[in-house]
């Protein structure tokens, strides 16, 4: 009998971790930011209709992500975002873009967040 309830008990202390962990979604990474829950974060996706998202404006840069799996069509949001500032794509090096506009540098960086988000950085005097 105490066998059964000690089992029964481990189980259910077992459901409520799992439910736990799966509703704060602390399988995911490490998000880059603080100001935002990865819960928030994947709220935040799911409900945008738009092909790239902004999350927050958080240590002199401002985040955003997106769903896009193709890096080439991630790299178009991007130039697109940007460019409505003026400035002018340059380069691409690794993860990051590079555009100039009045002989100073913007460097966007890139980040897969998971396999399914990438997390976009941008310094925030990009709208400058």
């Amino acid at each position: 009998m105490k066998k059964g309830i000690l089992a029964f008990s481990l189980g259910t202390i077992c459901i409520f971790i799992l439910i736990f962990v799966i509703y704060n979604k602390d399988f995911y990474p490490s998000l880059p930011i603080e100001s935002l829950s990865k819960r928030d974060v994947i709220k935040i996706i799911n409900h945008s209709e738009k092909p790239m998202e902004k999350l927050t404006d958080e240590d002199g840069f401002a985040w955003y992500i997106t769903s896009e799996q193709d890096m080439s069509i991630v790299d178009d949001t991007i130039k697109k975002l940007v460019d409505q500032n003026k400035w002018i794509y340059k380069d691409k090096e690794g993860s990051g873009l590079i555009f100039e506009k009045q002989e100073k540098k913007l460097i966007v960086t890139t980040q897969k967040w998971t396999g399914k988000y990438v997390i976009v950085k941008i310094p925030i005097n990009f709208n400058d």
